[in-house]
């Protein structure tokens, strides 16, 4: 496979980007990072969710560009089916795109309400219904998974579902959402997994600082 470019933004910011990024390093593609600045408008309209779509991650790969984050999971799974970015069972991976397409269509008040910020933390987070709801349908996908497939991953080795997912965890860890013994191993296990370390680590050592995310609301 011929080197690629994964245009990003924001690794302390951006959910969207850290998926599509965790995806294409689990598919093994060889690409170089091309990070948009936090100041330019229509990126910081993008993570201030003032956006109407979402223009990164964009992934560039032999004169094809993608950059819906479903649907580079799609195009990565058709150039390297072997990566195991979706499970082998047919049923498993109907599944596995349902919960995939739930977190990229849905959850609109824990995005707003909890935007993804790794430097930050606030104990003892005062989390409103809205955004509740959000965190107790995530809970409830998560022990299904984890119930049905026996771990340690939602789909027992890690999938795109994990990637998709992953954001979901900085976000708890943040804003210290409670959660209950299997729920919080499996948060643990995904922010200890090694690609998880490498994007924490670079976004702590980011610069940029949108003012809007970083204050206590």
């Amino acid at each position: 496979m011929g080197k690629a470019t994964l245009t990003i933004s924001s690794k302390n910011y951006s959910s969207w980007s850290l998926r599509g990024w965790l995806l294409t390093r689990m598919a093994g593609l060889d690409f170089k990072e091309e990070v948009l600045p936090a100041d330019d408008p229509s990126t910081r309209a993008e993570l201030l969710l003032l956006s109407p779509s979402f223009q990164v991650p964009r992934l560039t790969h032999e004169g094809v560009s993608v950059w819906d984050t479903l649907a580079i999971a799609e195009y990565l799974h058709e150039i390297n089916p072997g990566a195991g970015l979706f499970p082998t069972d047919s049923v498993d991976r109907a599944h596995c795109r349902s919960i995939a397409g739930e977190m990229h269509s849905g959850f609109a008040n824990l995005r707003s309400a909890l935007p993804m910020n790794l430097k930050a933390r606030f104990p003892d987070f005062k989390i409103w219904a809205g955004a509740q709801a959000d965190i107790d349908r995530i809970i409830t996908i998560w022990r299904e998974c984890l119930l049905s497939n026996g771990g340690p991953y939602l789909y027992g080795d890690l999938s795109m579902a994990d990637a998709m997912y992953a954001p979901v965890c900085t976000r708890f860890r943040t804003y210290d959402v409670k959660l209950d013994k299997e729920c919080a191993a499996y948060a643990e296990r995904i922010l200890a997994w090694p690609l998880m370390v490498e994007w924490t680590d670079a976004a702590k050592a980011e610069p940029e600082e949108l003012e809007e995310l970083d204050v206590e609301f």
